[in-house]
């Protein structure tokens, strides 16, 4: 790339997103292993049961206007690992169960950008129950272009017009990080914000991150009337940004709500959205607000603007709800682009209960405490945070150690209550790679407490499911299990093997004698 060349984009069209949209569809996958991608924060089972409510609550309103017999789609946008989908669908699932009452039957569609994450979805193990039942498709999505979607299990196609439902629309971590206008405000005047980059090399679309983190923006200012005219379809909304605003830099979320609309027409019966995102819907937070920077994770996020997708269609009669306190970290709307949205009212008071009360956004401000507070914490303090957080494997894993040193001084109940989060957590544990045995540890803990038929479980699935050779202590602690279990074929067998691995493997040496001898 020759540094000294500049050219000067939209900001909409600069090649940033290029290049974001190559890393996605390069990584599949990949992207969020490791967390190089965040994913926790919008994936967590705490974020996932607040949403499976608020579905709930959706379709009961549904229901009590005599729409059980239609389907009602499920759409997100954006899926990328399947954790959030699949910890929704299982909350869903048990919501539906335990209340026992007539509701409209449901499908969840994943989509996204990458055609390697719908074959990685497709063969997910934890997903085929749901695929197996109908309740769960994918597809391909543009957010930029599409305008119908063709799904994969069932090979069908909804087209504008197919539904008879609302279409309920999922859109984590989704609007931050797709194209969005750059504009400003000064004077009472719009200004086109023109970017300027080094010249486009379609080299960098090999290694797409790696041309992200080079890239420094720099910015020109241009005289935009055509914001200004009433022909622009969100004239409105800009007209308050030159009334209210001074000295502002405002993203606006153009391809966002020409999607949301072009999804809209799926329907007959409109929309409702679910969103959680680094976003702001109050107007004062634009206020004086600085030129945007790439925040990078392999990828790049920006500040998705809330504030112009709430305006513009509560300008067309939607309710839109948000938190009246301030966010730190996610946002968390609601939209109900909808006929008498006001009426929804099991939907509304989800949102109340479980996003208003206390949501995904002050469980998160929550865990950023505890992780590194861990070690001061008591058993009773950590299974009351595990139960909070929906028994979630990745607290388990961080909090696997102190548990086991805190396993002394435990009382019966305790150790029940771990026994019944790691049962509880595996089922509902959805894999991915991310560098750790989620099964070996809860065999160790479950070793530690002297529950040798739970604890060889899970300790045989670790055998089983991690690649290469096991480690000798795992087999050893699965020759306890066995001789525990009256299995002592089994633990001379599981002896033997440590003993080929590590010959010098004293403790396992000496248990095989003993038990060589016995027989």
């Amino acid at each position: 790339m020759n540094e000294n060349a500049k050219q000067k984009f939209r900001f909409s069209e600069a090649p940033i997103w290029d290049l974001q949209r190559a890393y996605y569809e390069q990584q599949g996958m990949k992207a969020w292993n490791y967390d190089q991608v965040p994913q926790y924060i919008t994936s967590n089972p705490m974020i996932a049961a607040a949403y499976a409510e608020m579905i709930f609550g959706f379709l009961q309103d549904r229901a009590e206007r005599g729409d059980s017999s239609e389907p009602l789609t499920i759409l997100e946008l954006g899926a990328g690992v399947g954790r959030l989908a699949f910890h929704v669908l299982q909350q869903l699932c048990a919501l539906r169960d335990y209340a026992g009452i007539v509701l409209p039957p449901f499908r969840y569609v994943m989509t996204d950008l990458a055609l390697k994450n719908i074959r990685t979805w497709e063969n997910h193990p934890a997903l085929q129950l749901f695929i197996r039942q109908g309740l769960l498709d994918f597809a391909r999505f543009d957010a930029v272009n599409d305008t119908e979607l063709d799904l994969v299990v069932s090979h069908t196609t909804i087209r504008p017009g197919d539904l008879r439902q609302p279409l309920l629309i999922i859109a984590n971590y989704f609007f931050d990080s797709i194209p969005q206008e750059l504009i400003y405000v000064g004077d009472g005047k719009t200004f086109e914000c023109d970017v300027l980059m080094d010249r486009h090399d379609d080299s960098d679309l090999r290694k797409p991150s790696e041309a992200l983190q080079k890239i420094t923006l720099t910015y020109e200012y241009r005289r935009a009337p055509g914001y200004e005219e009433d022909s622009y379809p969100y004239h409105d909304v800009i007209e308050l940004y030159r009334q209210e605003l001074e000295d502002s830099h405002i993203l606006f979320p153009v391809t966002g709500l020409t999607c949301l609309e072009r999804l809209n027409q799926l329907s007959k019966s409109g929309f409702l959205l679910l969103t959680a995102d680094k976003g702001d819907h109050l107007l004062e937070n634009w206020k004086f607000a600085e030129p945007p920077q790439l925040i990078h994770h392999g990828s790049f996020s920006i500040t998705a603007n809330y504030h112009a997708i709430r305006h513009v269609f509560e300008q067309k009669g939607a309710q839109s709800l948000f938190t009246r306190h301030h966010y730190k970290n996610i946002n968390v709307g609601c939209i109900l682009m909808l006929e008498t949205p006001k009426s929804y009212t099991h939907t509304r008071l989800a949102y109340r209960r479980f996003i208003e009360r206390f949501g995904p956004d002050d469980f998160f401000s929550m865990k950023e405490w505890v992780d590194p507070n861990i070690e001061t914490m008591e058993l009773q303090q950590i299974l009351a945070f595990w139960r909070l957080g929906g028994y979630d494997a990745e607290f388990f894993i961080q909090s696997a150690k102190r548990i086991v040193n805190l396993l002394p001084g435990a009382s019966d109940e305790e150790k029940s209550d771990i026994k019944l989060g790691i049962h509880t957590m595996w089922s509902s544990y959805y894999a991915m790679d991310q560098g750790y045995d989620q099964a070996l540890d809860a065999g160790l803990v479950l070793f530690e407490m002297d529950m040798y038929e739970d604890a060889k479980w899970f300790l045989e699935t670790s055998v089983q499911v991690v690649e290469g050779e096991p480690v000798p202590t795992v087999l050893y602690c699965l020759a306890i299990c066995s001789y525990e279990l009256g299995l002592e074929e089994a633990a001379m067998e599981y002896l033997r093997e440590a003993l080929v691995l590590e010959p010098e493997y004293e403790e396992a040496m000496v248990l095989l004698n003993c038990l060589c001898e016995k027989e």
